[in-house]
């Protein structure tokens, strides 16, 4: 289409060549180089070729030379006639190793270029169609034009040989540090030792009966990840206003009285408290909406644009369907309304690639039974919701049924499912003046947590 449009393809051939000459005059720069640029970021099939050729032997740790690449091409069949000349030539053409990164920008450059090309295509072409709607071709330009930014690509099959380098990236990233959770920290060591932290792409599930602090630990996490990670956290509120929330994490943050601190009835010393609070929550960056009707189109349409997004908080699932429930739900069941609503929600995280952290409604049906403690069929219009969800965590706290049991504030986070992991029982405390959630001393119960 390009040749006939009299278009010229954005391309470097010399660059790509210099990158391939560099990795096999001197095999030191190939983790540089496999750092920085995919084989899918050459445009000409034969130097493509070449390029998983050479990062499949640096991943299963062979010697890289122009033989032993010449051996590796024939095991893969992809040996032709002029290979060995072709090789020699890369190496002959390769005026210098030391700029092999700036070849790798050049690339990168022009690959990014046609994907823009790519995608601006597609967009053109869905919006002259007449069955599309303008909402409909919107949200497609700005998920082609995030996933540009991410530099990943909307679908599609991808070779396996991209995706085996991130995931050895990420191994030899979690053995250098350590202890460190792979995923970001909910600040409550016993769900991070669960879960492995909040991983990117992750639709967690926190699920209980109103009134059991689903909001309160769903900010204490948002409040901890941002501190941990460095990165933002977006909070949508269906339910509580933006001052509500921030009152919510400046009490959980100073350690003051909620009512107290609602009325102003401080003493000086916790007027202290209260300004390095705010000093510390100033610090880190978590953007509020309380927008009573957002959709998740428009909550992705949101995260979308912020840049050094870490996590999601959407309070909560039910709310989020029912504002749509007018247009697009307006013939389905709610249960189908919400199993639906919960499927784009891991679509969007997995989109994002951050974690989004939902909260749900229980049933009542846990009430009818002596044990209360929350099942997944409690989740209410469940549908597949338990389906969607990676992980999926019920809040129990007795004092919530017993106000006269012997420790009212001893709570559970019974981890009902989880993808990553064991299931099990996490003990915390809940801090009722304060609204939040911390580490209890329990630390594990009989079936192992």
């Amino acid at each position: 289409m390009d040749e006939i449009l009299g278009r010229k393809v954005p391309y470097a051939a010399d660059a790509e060549q210099a990158i391939l000459g560099a990795m096999l005059i001197d095999p030191a720069c190939v983790p540089d180089v496999t750092n920085h640029i995919r084989g899918a970021e050459f445009y000409i099939d034969v130097n493509r070729e070449i390029f998983d050729t050479i990062f499949s032997m640096f991943s299963t740790g062979k010697k890289i030379d122009a033989l032993t690449v010449q051996e590796e091409m024939h095991l893969r069949g992809c040996w032709k006639e002029n290979s060995k000349q072709y090789l020699k030539e890369l190496m002959d053409v390769t005026p210098t190793t030391r700029n092999v990164l700036k070849y790798c920008e050049i690339v990168r450059d022009k690959a990014l270029l046609r994907e823009v090309g790519s995608a601006a295509s597609e967009i053109t072409e869905q919006a002259y169609q007449d069955v599309s709607q303008g909402d409909q071709v919107l949200e497609l330009a700005e998920r082609k034009i995030y996933a540009l930014r991410r530099e990943s690509t909307v679908g599609g099959l991808v070779r396996m040989t991209p995706v085996l380098q991130d995931v050895l990236s990420d191994i030899s990233q979690a053995a250098a540090g350590g202890s460190q959770l792979p995923g970001i920290s909910t600040g409550l060591t016993d769900i991070d030792e669960c879960l492995q932290g909040l991983g990117a792409g992750d639709f967690v599930l926190i699920a209980s009966r109103p009134g059991m602090g689903k909001t309160s630990i769903a900010l204490n996490i948002a409040v901890n990840a941002a501190k941990s990670s460095g990165k933002t956290a977006a909070v949508f509120s269906l339910e509580m206003s933006r001052q509500q929330l921030v009152l919510r994490m400046l009490s959980s943050e100073s350690h003051i009285d909620l009512y107290q601190l609602n009325r102003g009835q401080l003493n000086t010393e916790e007027w202290g408290r209260l300004a390095e609070a705010a000093g510390a929550l100033s610090k880190i960056d978590i953007r509020l909406d309380d927008n009573p009707t957002t959709t998740v189109a428009e909550m992705a349409a949101q995260c979308r644009r912020v840049e050094n997004l870490g996590l999601v908080v959407v309070d909560y699932l039910q709310l989020m369907q029912s504002a749509g429930s007018g247009n697009t739900w307006a013939n389905e069941s709610r249960t189908q309304a919400v199993s639906d609503i919960s499927r784009m929600m891991k679509v969007t995280a997995k989109e994002l690639g951050v974690p989004i952290v939902c909260l749900s409604q229980l049933s009542r049906a846990n009430e009818a039974r002596q044990n209360k403690r929350p099942m997944l069929s409690d989740l209410r219009e469940s549908g597949s919701i338990e389906q969607d969800a990676d992980a999926v965590i019920g809040l129990y706290r007795e004092g919530y049924y017993d106000r006269e049991c012997e420790d009212p504030n001893s709570a559970e986070a019974i981890i009902l499912k989880n993808r990553h992991g064991r299931v099990g029982t996490v003990y915390l405390r809940w801090l009722p003046e304060y609204t939040t959630y911390v580490n209890d001393e329990r630390r594990h119960d009989e079936d192992g947590y």
